[in-house]
């Protein structure tokens, strides 16, 4: 694996360098540069990476450099660098929401290769799903430099085109929320039905998780596996039927268009 320096120590950065140390990456090899000290300094402590508050360090040191930073700091990050270094032959990588390939190479004043990967927070478990498009700029070596990078933390796929990134925002990036809301919602109803919030809790979360297992180890249609745990007339056709009866389908589609249209709103502001 080539050397890589992450500008910014939040959580994406954290996930990542952890699944990346898990697979055998040297942690020598990376570097994380953040203007504050204790997220990167814990890094440093818990994993073995190199830590600095100067970023032009970070990205001299590295060939692959993550720009994990707010979406709104990405262009004063590429700028700076772009000023400070010879930024030849190093891959950019954002994990940035709303900030487009052209952007990111407008602010580094070059064609350089950017690679932009819409991950999701349960890359914290090494369980993330990402979707990742590359620049016509972008090598077949730094393809897979990259494509280890985020299977480190999870599950990949490639986009044709950019636009597909706000689309990724809805179907995954955003879309662990959506399913937190659904078990709020049934964690609440629990308790009205009298199991404590513990009981609530377990009973949620413990469903869910073998749900999610059943998909991943089931080589059926989602469609079959509803099907099959709901007897016309039974208890969970009531339920799915009330579901329908409001339109949730509806609702999803609702949602996840909105999320897009945020994302398109968000590349127009950066």
């Amino acid at each position: 694996m080539k050397k890589i320096a992450f500008i910014g120590a939040g959580n994406m950065a954290r996930a990542i360098i952890i699944g990346l140390v898990n697979s055998g990456v040297a942690a020598k090899d990376i570097m994380v540069a953040n203007p504050s000290s204790e997220k990167r300094i814990q890094l440093a402590n818990e994993f073995g990476v190199q830590q600095t508050d100067d970023n032009t360090k970070a990205g001299e040191f590295a060939d692959i450099i993550v720009l994990s930073v707010k979406p709104h700091f990405i262009c004063d990050v590429c700028q700076q660098l772009s000023k400070a270094i010879n930024i030849d032959n190093k891959l950019f990588v954002s994990v940035a929401a709303g900030t487009t390939v052209a952007q990111i190479q407008q602010a580094l004043n070059a064609q350089a290769p950017v690679v932009r990967v819409m991950p999701n927070t349960p890359s914290q478990l090494g369980l993330g799903m990402s979707g990742m498009y590359a620049s016509v700029e972008v090598n077949n070596e730094q393809k897979a430099a990259s494509d280890k990078l985020m299977s480190a933390v999870g599950k990949i796929i490639w986009l044709d085109t950019e636009e597909k990134i706000n689309d990724v925002i809805a179907v995954a990036g955003s879309a662990p929320a959506y399913f937190f809301l659904f078990m709020e919602a049934m964690e609440k109803q629990a308790q009205v039905l009298g199991f404590t919030p513990e009981e609530s809790r377990m009973l949620v979360q413990q469903t869910a998780l073998g749900a999610a297992q059943m998909v991943e180890h089931n080589n059926v249609a989602i469609s079959t596996l509803r099907e099959n745990v709901t007897s016309k007339g039974g208890t969970t056709f009531a339920a799915l039927e009330q579901f329908r009866e409001d339109g949730i389908e509806k609702m999803v589609s609702n949602a996840m268009n909105a999320a897009i249209a945020r994302a398109e709103e968000m590349a127009k502001e950066s």
